[in-house]
């Protein structure tokens, strides 16, 4: 992870500079190398260094993803369908994963995790080569900012390694405070480079665009609402209700369902009827009543009474709302940046994730611990703690709601053809047409 997220900003950047395509090609071979290293690894040391080679290779090939959908698929209409499938694989292929590795393990032995990767990664490398046209990138001396490069990869990789053990080491703790601190003297070191830098790897033009920046904020509260719900819930289910790991499992199974349902079968032609911010609420919306939901759970819960419902309800809000934040956020970026705005948006998305997943299991265990002091069952403060967690995550969603009904918020207009005859208009919320996707 810390690999993954440190690189996404340099990687996007990278893609635009010297072609998409190569980057894309790149970081799949080396993850899928990584994959075999992994699972032919007979010590630790070796497993560490593969999976942070799979991260360096997840990061370069991810990084450009979105980029080359938006510049391969420019009709509206196709370019919102493209978004919806890539938002249910970002989505579901946690929930998918946790099922199939579970099978795996359980079967096979955990090196079976790593081994499926390598046939996946051929066919997906040798796809890629035939199916993607070449293009070629604007060039190293546009942007080949390395001291720039250095601080920001240095700074998000401390970041979210900080992130991670700031639950293990105390969010009060030196060493918590100490890298805390010393990232982000780094990123603002790097923001200082950009401003003044001749060819800067992340120019700040581009956050002129309230789509940019807002959808990017958004998505932070967006994704640490919803990680804090997959790492929270799948707590709950086995410390206090006993489920297995592949129990577990199977109770997120529809959750990624509905995603693939709402993301793939109906979120284009609804962010093309009614717009991506209103969709976006409404995806937001649903959320906040599914995390509402678990913040009652009691004790000893039925899943199809309990549990199913928000499971169900999160999955309508992730279909929606994954959808219509990335569009609206590609939507602020001109072709030449989308690389960049590409890795910009997965880049917070790991921000968001890591934030949420941490502070949430931190206020989690803290309110669970006082109200162990009570006298109460541990079943009972476990799900006190969680009660409180899912009621932060709660919020969270709330804020992203009322950030996108202001910030993403355009002046409103009867819908009117292009005076130049292009037919292009302005959406049903008074977004550019660009930000129906």
């Amino acid at each position: 992870m810390i690999a993954f997220g440190g690189l996404l900003l340099l990687s996007g950047r990278l893609g635009d500079l010297i072609g998409r395509k190569r980057m894309l090609l790149s970081g799949l071979t080396v993850f899928t190398a990584a994959s075999l290293l992994c699972g032919l690894a007979g010590n630790q040391e070796l497993l560490i260094a593969g999976r942070f080679l799979q991260g360096i290779g997840g990061a370069m090939a991810s990084a450009v993803t979105l980029g080359m959908i938006v510049t391969l698929f420019t009709e509206p209409r196709e370019q919102a369908k493209a978004i919806g499938i890539f938002s249910f694989v970002a989505a579901a292929g946690g929930s998918i994963g946790v099922i199939a590795g579970g099978v795996l393990t359980q079967t096979a032995g955990w090196h079976s995790i790593f081994f499926i990767n390598v046939p996946i990664g051929i066919v997906i490398v040798a796809l890629a080569i035939r199916l993607f046209t070449p293009d070629r990138g604007l060039g190293l001396g546009v942007g080949a900012d390395l001291v720039g490069a250095f601080l920001v990869t240095s700074g998000l990789m401390l970041l979210v390694y900080t992130i991670n053990k700031a639950e293990e080491r105390g969010w009060g703790s030196a060493h918590t405070l100490g890298f805390g601190a010393l990232s982000i003297v780094l990123l603002a070191g790097f923001v200082l480079r950009q401003a003044k830098a001749n060819s800067p790897l992340l120019p700040l033009r581009i956050f002129r665009s309230r789509y940019l920046w807002g959808a990017n904020l958004i998505q932070i509260l967006f994704v640490a609402g919803l990680f804090g719900f997959q790492f929270l819930l799948a707590l709950y289910l086995q410390s206090v209700n006993g489920y297995s790991a592949v129990e577990t499992g199977l109770a997120y199974l529809p959750g990624p369902i509905v995603i693939a349902v709402i993301s793939l079968g109906f979120s284009a032609r609804l962010m093309t009827r009614f717009g991506g911010r209103t969709v976006l609420l409404a995806g937001l919306a649903f959320t906040v009543a599914a995390l509402v939901l678990l913040a009652r759970l009691p004790v000893s819960a039925t899943y199809v009474v309990d549990v199913l419902p928000a499971v169900v309800l999160l999955g309508v809000g992730a279909g929606l709302a994954l959808p219509a934040v990335i569009g609206l956020a590609m939507s602020g970026a001109t072709p030449s940046d989308s690389g960049l705005a590409s890795g910009l948006l997965n880049t917070t998305q790991q921000i968001g994730g890591a934030l949420g997943v941490a502070v949430l299991a931190a206020l989690a265990s803290s309110r669970a611990q006082s109200l162990l002091t009570d006298r109460n069952s541990t079943a009972a403060a476990l799900t006190g703690g969680y009660h409180l967690s899912f009621g932060v995550a709660a919020g969270l969603l709330v804020a992203g709601f009322l950030l996108a009904a202001t910030v993403l918020r355009s002046p409103k207009a009867p819908a009117q053809p292009d005076p130049r005859g292009t037919g292009k208009s302005s959406d049903a919320d008074g977004s550019p047409a660009s930000a129906l996707h």
